[in-house]
């Protein structure tokens, strides 16, 4: 059944661009709209695109330094290296007008989380966003201004008391776990590649929450090689059941597609099958747990061409209730586009050709498979703080 879904959206949003070399590269959230507009995404009835507008500086106050904020714009500016705040590193190069790209990024978020908010939508999307690694006084892992933790921060402006976030990019969102460590208004869900592994190098069950907000961080720390099975497997056992005690009055997410078996910079190995049933799942709790208010946030993914594109379309036409055949072929014009706009061939259809199952937690606990050890550890590191029982 088809959702309103609002789109936030500028041209400007591809501006958030390190360079040809670098791996966040923005054509692939051109080649997601563009997808998504011959797929007829964008023609899903109640579906609609709102203005994007840059975040003011007070509105960046609420998670970032105030010198920090100043420093951003002063690398936009001279293109001159900063190390005391990230800035003009390998990770996070300068480049010209950053900061107006950045908080342009940081704007759409909170226009997302106002919609949801003021309940002009049921769900919204920023595709660009997810920006989760910035730290409040430096960029962190390409990142400059973290758009997630805004649009959190400013739901807690308006009143919120209860926001959820979780987060399936490969990578810890430390970022938006360091913001909120100590407040219990929101719990920070991460399922990501161990830190023993991966960038960077967060994550463990142990951060469970500071004084008095112990069990409302919550880290899942997956073996490199866990693949659909194992992976909808550890989220089954952990999400929904934290959603459903914790009942958040907005569901805040990230979806970051490089936990995908193709992904250049990471050892996970979903397939767009089982990404898409990522989104289905997320969906199903936005509805039962948050009363359908769900804001809906891009990530990482660095294989430009044939996962985050396919990935964020079927994602976005998820949040419209109308979902995307994975059978479906991609459109020649999109192809075309694909071509002329990076040289790579395209790909052909919308499915990896995966039907991903999993057996659920509950059936039975193996103590010798790694990421069964990687759910227990979790569950017992936070679920005792939420009144439920962790084991099986």
């Amino acid at each position: 059944m088809a959702c309103s879904l609002h789109i936030a959206w500028d041209d400007g949003l591809t501006s958030y661009n390190f360079g040809p070399e670098h791996p966040l590269n923005p054509v692939r959230v051109e080649l997601t709209m563009a997808l998504s507009r011959e797929l007829g995404v964008f023609d899903t009835p109640g579906l609609s695109f709102v203005p994007a507008e840059p975040a003011s500086d007070e509105m960046l106050k609420l998670i970032h330094d105030p010198a920090y904020i100043e420093a951003v714009k002063r690398a936009g500016r001279t293109l001159e290296p900063d190390e005391a705040y990230s800035l003009g590193t390998p990770d996070n190069p300068v480049f010209p007008d950053m900061h107006d790209a950045a908080s342009l990024v940081a704007g759409a978020s909170v226009a997302a989380a106002r919609a949801v908010w003021r309940g002009e939508t049921e769900h919204a999307a920023n595709i660009a966003g997810g920006l989760h690694h910035a730290m409040p006084g430096n960029a962190w892992g390409f990142c400059v201004y973290n758009d997630a933790s805004l649009a959190i921060a400013w739901l807690l402006e308006q009143g919120a008391k209860r926001v959820a976030y979780v987060d399936v990019d490969v990578h810890h969102g430390d970022g938006v776990q360091a913001m909120f460590y100590d407040d219990p208004r929101v719990m920070t869900i991460s399922l990501h590649e161990s830190p023993l592994t991966l960038f960077p190098g967060t994550g463990r069950p142990s951060e469970a929450g500071g004084p008095g907000a112990e069990g409302y961080s919550v880290n899942v720390a997956l073996p490199a090689g866990t693949d659909d099975a194992r992976w909808l497997r550890a989220f089954d056992a952990v999400v929904p059941p934290l959603l459903r005690e914790f009942q958040p009055e907005v569901l805040v997410t990230q979806h970051g597609a490089d936990a995908h078996a193709l992904d250049p910079l990471a050892n996970l190995m979903l397939s767009l099958d089982g990404q898409r049933r990522i989104y289905r799942e997320l969906h199903e709790l936005a509805k039962t747990t948050a009363g359908g208010r769900w804001v809906v946030l891009g990530g990482g993914g660095y294989e430009l061409v044939q996962v985050v594109p396919r990935a964020w379309t079927h994602l976005l036409a998820e949040a419209a209730g109308t979902g995307v055949d994975p059978d479906a072929a991609t459109p020649e014009e999109w192809r075309r586009f694909v071509r002329e706009r990076t040289g790579d061939v395209p790909p052909l259809y919308m499915t990896d050709g995966r039907t991903p199952e999993f057996t659920p937690f509950e059936a039975g606990f193996d103590p010798a498979d790694p990421v069964d050890q990687a759910i227990q550890a979790t569950r017992r590191a936070v679920f005792p703080s939420q009144g439920i029982d962790p084991t099986l």
